[in-house]
């Protein structure tokens, strides 16, 4: 490379990696916001909280990096227009062509990096978080063992301990079950136990006090026991969370051996080949976003007002690429035979690319066209 190219190349990693930081800490913040409720609510300690965040930031940064790609080369461009910067490369004889070359390099170190988060980090990350996710909601003590507070494990149920012992021995229980409107019932106790049965979970009550209410008759009925058992396990998720999903699976397996995926995680074979292209895919469009986002602003000459219009454009551009990408989503998931429409918004992007670089490097075309189609002579 040139110095004018690792000039550019530099600039380009620097926005990327600016914009990159800026949208990560937007999109993982808001993630972050509703995970702290949801697993401080019920009960879990701050570090799972933080392992959850983490597995999280993958899959975050595969969404932002697309983005920060397209907002970079955009940033770098306009800047290097506006400083004329350019329009002296292009005095010394170079083409809207030959400055593309630091852009296509940006470009695939963008997709070397999409391509690492795609095959090996999302999948990994994605598959711990599901483990985890498995482990905490089959945690009795995150739903239940929290002294002093009103949990709320189940829609219409309310529990609360008000002392835990060190022997494990509940004091002071209450549990309001609420699920069935026309017949509440509130069971309070002394102390309880909780005692793993087969796959379940009882509360095993002692010397307490249950009370049902009817609604229809108005009626209130009391009950004393000395000991009473009530299944809890219906409000524990005890669901086996699945491992075998094709989000979990290596780009190898998607790839190479797609029945067998298939037939494992009871996918269509179409979807699962989808899986593995749209990872390729998605490597590819952050070529062609960087591409564009350089493209676009070469066109037009210099303007006291900017360069606004052609960012409008550049962005418009991609808008399209997305609609491709969408309008061709449901063709590829159609059968094995299809995937390679997958492709096909990576070739647009590369067709509009080609088409602005054509007209950059000849500027006044759609001008000497309007004239060969309206002669001087024409009323």
């Amino acid at each position: 490379m040139t110095r004018f190219d690792r000039y550019m190349l530099s600039q380009f990693m620097v926005l990327f990696g600016f914009f990159a930081l800026v949208l990560v800490s937007i999109f993982w913040i808001n993630k972050a916001v509703r995970m702290f409720d949801r697993l401080i609510g019920d009960g879990q300690p701050a570090w799972v909280f933080l392992e959850f965040t983490a597995l999280t930031l993958p899959a975050v940064i595969g969404v932002v990096l697309p983005i920060a790609g397209f907002a970079g080369a955009v940033y770098v461009t306009n800047r290097l227009s506006t400083e004329s910067e350019l329009t002296v490369m292009q005095a010394t004889g170079y083409s809207p062509w030959r400055m593309m070359r630091p852009v296509v390099i940006y470009g695939l170190i963008l997709a070397i990096m999409m391509s690492i988060l795609t095959h090996f980090l999302i999948p990994g990350s994605l598959k711990s978080l599901r483990t985890r996710q498995a482990e905490v909601a089959q945690s009795i003590s995150a739903k239940f063992l929290t002294e002093g507070e009103f949990l709320h494990p189940s829609k219409g149920i309310a529990f609360y301990i008000r002392e835990i012992t060190p022997e494990g021995e509940l004091r002071n229980v209450f549990l309001s079950d609420q699920r069935e409107w026309e017949t509440p019932v509130i069971y309070s106790s002394v102390t309880a136990y909780l005692v793993p049965e087969g796959d379940g979970t009882k509360l095993v009550m002692l010397n307490g006090l249950s009370q049902s209410y009817d609604r229809e008759t108005n009626r209130l009925f009391a009950t004393h026991f000395d000991d009473f058992s009530y299944d809890i396990s219906s409000l524990v998720s005890r669901s086996p969370q699945s491992q075998d999903r094709i989000e979990f699976a290596s780009t190898k397996e998607l790839l190479m051996h797609a029945d067998i995926v298939a037939e494992r995680t009871g996918t269509p074979v179409g979807k699962v080949l989808y899986e593995g292209h749209s990872r390729i895919q998605q490597a590819l469009l952050c070529i062609v976003a960087a591409m564009i986002g350089f493209a676009a602003l070469l066109l037009g000459t210099y303007s006291r007002f900017g360069v606004w219009w052609q960012i409008v454009t550049a962005f418009l551009l991609l808008v399209a690429v997305k609609l491709v990408e969408g309008a061709i989503s449901g063709a590829a998931l159609s059968g094995p035979s299809m995937t390679w429409l997958l492709y096909l918004p990576v070739l647009f992007g590369i067709g509009v690319t080609i088409a602005l670089l054509y007209c950059a490097a000849n500027p006044g075309l759609f001008r000497r066209l309007f004239q060969r189609s309206c002669p001087r002579g024409a009323a």
